[in-house]
Formats: structure tokens, C-alpha cells, sequence
């Protein structure tokens, strides 16, 4: 079985869209997941690590009033990094994560809070939610383990999305490309 980094890989290969990742709380561990997948490059645009408030501001464009007002651990600031990425680096999609991965609360939220979110084309298939989806987490475990979750799960949700915009048709000439699987 394939790692949803390569499963993302490849549907996005097929197709032909690329992708942009702005992290917080994972510190580049989505990207390296993703650039750790041979033929990445056909597909990742870039990323930032935006670790410092100000830097969701000041690169991805997140609102100001949104980041004093709330903090950093929001879903609204995931949504607004994952729009900002995409629209920064000219990708089809944006992933975002923002969260706490501890040892200790930020924001007033309490360790393991954590928001990934995806930015992408906006679609007109049923119950699609649009442009973005986020998807709030509460985490257990260490810091590093709350880090690796957050990863799967921004990969996932991306997945999810993709998954969902395929027509039959599209999955029957995405199987046939890729030898039957």
C-alpha cells in the first residue's frame, strides 16, 4: 500500500495540478513528507514555514485583526494560510497546519489543538464545501506525536478532497494510466 504522500503524488500527477504547503506547529514536516516522494517535483510547488505570527501575516496574508484578536491556533488562520500559499506560490492547492504540539498551552489553547486546512479549485460538485475545508483536531501524545498525526491528517484531508472531485470517468482513465491500481 502506497503512503498517502505518494498517493497525493500521484493523483495530482494525473491530474496535472500542483500543490503548496504553509506550515506552523509541523515546522516543514509535510513538505519533507511530500518532497521524500519520487516525482514530487512534477507536482510541489514550494513551502513556507511560517513558525512566528507575524510571518502567517506578513507572507501568506493572513488578517491581522484575525491573529490579534484569536491567535495563531484558529481555523480561520489555517483557512486564510491555505489560501495565502496557494495564492503566493501559484499552486492549484494550499495545505495549511496551525496548532499546539506542547509542551505547553499557546493562545489559551491547550496542547494537542490543531487545525489543518485545504485551500483548492472551487468546485460546483454536490455537498463540496467550495474553495477550503478545515478540519480541527484535538491530539494526544507527546509533542512529536501530535506533530506526525497533524501531518497524516492535513495529507488525508487533501486526499479526501481529491478523491471526492473525481468523476467515474476520471477514475476509470486514472486506473488505466497508472496499471490497474
Amino acid at each position: 500500500m502506497s503512503s498517502p504522500a505518494t498517493e497525493l503524488v500521484r493523483l495530482l500527477t494525473v491530474r496535472g495540478e500542483s500543490l503548496a504547503v504553509a506550515e506552523s506547529l509541523t515546522g516543514g514536516m509535510v513538505a519533507a513528507e511530500i518532497t521524500a516522494v519520487p516525482g514530487a517535483s512534477k507536482v510541489f510547488r514550494g513551502s513556507v514555514t511560517a513558525y512566528a505570527t507575524e510571518l502567517k501575516r506578513e507572507l501568506l496574508g493572513v488578517d491581522a485583526t484575525l491573529l490579534a484578536e484569536r491567535g495563531a491556533v484558529d481555523p480561520q488562520v489555517a483557512a486564510e494560510m491555505a489560501a495565502g500559499i496557494r495564492r503566493a506560490l501559484g499552486a492549484d492547492w494550499g495545505l495549511a497546519t496551525t496548532g499546539v504540539a506542547g509542551p505547553d498551552p499557546q493562545d489559551g489553547q491547550p496542547v494537542g489543538t490543531v487545525f489543518v486546512a485545504v485551500d483548492g479549485p472551487l468546485t460546483t460538485r454536490p455537498g463540496s464545501a467550495g474553495r477550503g475545508k478545515v478540519e480541527a483536531l484535538r491530539l494526544n501524545g507527546d509533542r512529536a506525536e501530535i506533530r506526525m498525526e497533524s501531518v497524516r491528517s492535513v495529507l488525508a484531508l487533501l486526499l479526501k478532497e481529491l478523491a471526492g472531485e473525481q468523476t467515474g470517468n476520471e477514475r476509470a482513465q486514472d486506473t488505466e494510466r497508472n496499471g490497474g491500481f
